[in-house]
């Protein structure tokens, strides 16, 4: 890569990396086939604080921002966790780190910050609803004032890492969507403790049974009045919107540095087999057939690291970041999915043995152009607020 990061993020790549090529391909696999967290590189990362770059240096975190943090996960999943690497950023790192320290109170940031930093609290984020998915204006589960707190109740749906966490950044209604003026006011984002809650008997999940990123498991979540002090509010009563994007927003940014860092590993590895493979006297990597598809690649890779990077930087000064946010999760999705589909078809019929990690990853890769945003939404908003077209939905 001949990007010239800030000399931070430029030390973050570096010391995550070497991190990441300690785990190698039968690892991941091994985690994949057994539907396991990878304590053991988890471990390491905390340890040498990676996942707490984004926590502000007084609670014991790194000082750094968004673009640290997704060059971290870019490295994590280039040095060889592929897929794997967003959910580890994304879970605790992201929603909690990074939105606590930007939204919470002074109290908050001093009750949970430390415990994310030391790798004692893990959290988790709910907002999709089986009636509200990409429709979050929709969103139903309920949150009612109940004495100095509040009693939730409702159900989520394709939430990770509820299994792990112990607290949940919920997203919830305190005025019902048909009420609420403006449509986007209403929204009142908590932090639920969510072992309290199962040891209660008012939250309960279920897994997924899903196709690929088997390392962690993807919750339907079942909230029966679950208590909620006042104090657990992120954000205002009422005003969690501006919460919510200051989550999604980067959640598509650390989602396409999971892209560019997917991308790269898997170009690494179709190009090791094309330059080895020689069923003709040569490699097959000497046919431009073969060669030109995954240069191209190549090229889409970078174009999107660059939009990441620049929307990560945007983010970091409080500058609006939305259309760049979208354009790098598309852009980096797609570059992601044509390298597994590449390298599938680089690999021949040998793609289809699970004895090579080209059939996980090409599994792994098609999800990311349906999550956390499907395409085609990221599509109309790029056609509505840059090209000026009429709104579509």
């Amino acid at each position: 890569m001949d990007f010239d990061l800030p000399e931070s993020a430029a030390a973050v790549r570096e010391g995550v990396l070497a991190i990441a090529r300690e785990y190698d391909q039968e690892y991941w696999g091994r985690c994949d086939a057994d539907k396991r967290w990878p304590e053991e590189i988890w471990r390491d990362l905390v340890r040498g604080g990676w996942h707490a770059l984004a926590i502000p240096a007084e609670h014991g975190g790194g000082g750094q921002g968004l673009l640290e943090l997704s060059v971290a996960l870019e490295a994590l999943a280039e040095g060889g966790a592929g897929g794997a690497a967003g959910f580890m950023y994304l879970l605790t790192p992201a929603f909690g780190g990074l939105t606590i320290a930007r939204h919470g109170t002074d109290a908050q940031r001093r009750e949970f910050l430390p415990g994310i930093a030391a790798g004692e609290i893990e959290t988790c984020f709910a907002i999709t609803e089986p009636d509200a998915g990409s429709n979050s204006i929709a969103i139903s589960t309920r949150a009612r004032r109940d004495g100095g707190g509040f009693a939730v109740s409702g159900q989520k749906i394709w939430i990770s890492g509820v299994e792990r966490a112990d607290f949940m950044l919920l997203v919830t209604r305190t005025i019902p969507a048909a009420e609420a003026r403006p449509r986007t006011s209403g929204f009142t984002v908590l932090l639920v403790d969510v072992k309290q809650a199962v040891a209660d008997g008012t939250l309960s999940y279920r897994p997924i049974p899903k196709l690929g990123t088997n390392v962690v498991a993807s919750n339907m979540v079942f909230l029966d009045e679950v208590r909620v002090p006042a104090d657990r509010v992120l954000g205002e009563v009422d005003q969690g919107f501006a919460v919510l994007w200051d989550i999604l927003n980067p959640e598509r940014i650390l989602a396409a540095a999971s892209g560019v860092g997917f991308g790269e590993l898997v170009l690494r590895i179709a190009c090791e087999y094309a330059s080895e493979r020689a069923p003709f006297g040569k490699p097959i990597g000497a046919n431009q057939g073969i060669a030109f598809p995954l240069a191209r690649i190549k090229a889409q890779v970078e174009l999107a690291r660059l939009m990441a990077y620049k929307a990560a930087w945007l983010w970091d000064r409080g500058r609006p970041c939305g259309s760049e946010a979208n354009i790098a999760k598309l852009t980096a999705a797609d570059a992601a999915w044509q390298a597994a589909d590449r390298a599938f078809q680089t690999y021949g019929g040998m793609a289809y043995s699970l004895e090579y990690p080209v059939a996980r990853m090409f599994r792994d890769a098609r999800i990311a152009k349906n999550i956390p945003v499907a395409e085609e939404l990221v599509l109309a908003h790029i056609a509505q607020h840059e090209l000026g077209l009429p709104k579509s939905y």
